[in-house]
């Protein structure tokens, strides 16, 4: 199966900065730093960390932001448009924490579907989007593409989806193993791609770029 993508596009030229926030008990978390400088042998109140408590709070805030946002919604197809080749977005920029450690993962995601019979088709900037409130999670690298799958499976009844992840976990390369550089790749294919495994192949290769 060779693609003639009808378009490939990087998702920096339209990815926003508008997030919408899930809320978090900023309190908590504070209390809850408070108490791990406390356990490291340090001191909550000494000049330099009074105000980390919140700054931590601040930053979680936006690192999990993805919570309670539904991520089908941000896929809304387009009403009068219609596709029939290949759409795919890659170099979309992820940021998320690892469940296990609570340590960030950063990377590249691309994101690519085939328009069912029906034609039906999203917005670019949604499929960014999808990453964007999928990543702002606590996850791990293995669910974060079936995710995504599963939401352009159920927006838009596409006859084939792709997703590849590359992404370095400092968990791997700060602590345990200590292996700085190391990426961690992962896809999932559906549909039409599901058992083809020369058109993944070459899918992985559009995704790379």
């Amino acid at each position: 199966m060779t693609f003639e993508p009808k378009l490939i596009v990087s998702a920096s030229e339209v990815l926003g900065e508008h997030r919408e926030r899930a809320p978090v008990d900023a309190e908590q978390i504070a209390r809850g730093v408070e108490m791990i400088l406390s356990g490291i042998g340090e001191d909550p109140a000494r000049p330099g960390l009074l105000e980390t408590p919140r700054r931590v709070a601040e930053s979680y805030s936006d690192l999990v932001a993805g919570y309670g946002v539904d991520p089908v919604s941000v896929l809304e197809p387009l009403a009068d448009e219609r596709g029939t080749g290949l759409i795919m977005m890659r170099s979309i920029p992820i940021a998320s924490l690892c469940e296990h450690h609570l340590l960030p993962f950063t990377g590249t995601a691309a994101v690519a579907y085939l328009p069912g019979e029906d034609g039906v088709i999203t917005g670019l900037s949604k499929l960014a989007r999808l990453m964007d409130v999928l990543s702002r999670r606590l996850q791990v690298q293995e669910r974060l593409v079936r995710e995504a799958a599963d939401a352009l499976e159920q927006a838009l009844s596409p006859r084939g989806v792709f997703v590849l992840i590359e992404a370095e976990h400092t968990c791997v390369s700060l602590r345990g193993a200590r292996k700085p550089g190391s990426i961690t790749v992962t896809t999932e294919a559906r549909g039409v791609f599901a058992d083809d495994a020369a058109a993944r192949a070459e899918l992985a290769a559009l995704a790379r770029g």
